[in-house]
């Protein structure tokens, strides 16, 4: 259950990181990210989605490593899977209240599936 939580979480983190990389490049899909009010992200939303994708590669690994039980200093992957499940439970509060319908429909589940995995790998 914990690498099949694991797995669900990287794959939606490579999804979102797939959405930033568009909305980085400046397709039309503001929408759906960073409170929905651009069609297309201006300039430093845009490189705010390029740091998107690098933290969700950070955030994929912290997920993996800890669903794995690979060894860090000062248990380093216990505090950081523990962080990331209240930074995504946060998220599901965010995009809940968020102005934008399609950003509340989309990523209200995207943040509450991740937060629910992180969590099954936290509590392992």
């Amino acid at each position: 259950m914990i690498i099949g939580a694991a797995v669900v979480a990287v794959v939606v983190l490579a999804g979102l990181a797939v959405l930033q990389v568009q909305l980085a490049a400046g397709r039309p899909l503001g929408h759906l990210a960073w409170g929905g009010q651009h069609r297309v992200l201006p300039p430093r939303l845009r490189i705010g989605s390029a740091v998107s994708i690098v933290l969700y590669a950070v955030f994929g690994g912290v997920v993996v490593g800890a669903a794995v039980g690979a060894p860090t200093p000062g248990r380093g992957l216990e505090v950081g899977i523990w962080v990331l499940t209240g930074y995504f439970t946060l998220g599901v509060l965010v995009n809940a209240v968020s102005r934008s319908r399609p950003e509340r429909q989309v990523m209200t589940p995207v943040s509450l599936v991740l937060a629910g995995c992180c969590l099954v790998v936290a509590l392992a």
